[in-house]
């Protein structure tokens, strides 16, 4: 779990994902070519630690699907459809603002 929070705080967005997830593929998207937003993707499927920490994003979430999950500022915000509600209603551009992952 350290490791695992010690990655999610390396920059201001972080996302973990799977490298053949079509879900992930779509925040990675989403973040940078419609937001500009330079996220640091840890694809837990090239990790030797990936199993542990999906794992561990499992538990924390408390419920799947585990995978992308995504962190600002160091916080958990949750999974594509917490994403995906957050930027629908308006609240997700402020967050990356706050956490210094956004300049506009």
């Amino acid at each position: 779990m350290d490791c695992l929070m010690k990655l999610a705080s390396e920059r201001a967005l972080v996302v973990f994902t799977l490298s053949s997830d079509c879900m992930c593929h779509t925040l990675e998207r989403l973040f940078s070519d419609q937001l500009g937003v330079n996220a640091l993707v840890h694809e837990l499927d090239q990790d030797p630690r990936g199993k542990e920490m999906e794992r561990v994003l499992l538990k924390m979430l408390g419920r799947g699907p585990s995978i992308p999950v995504v962190f600002i500022g160091g916080k958990l915000v949750g999974g594509t459809n917490m994403v995906m509600s957050l930027h629908l209603g308006g609240d997700l551009v402020p967050m990356l603002k706050n956490a210094g992952a956004l300049w506009l």
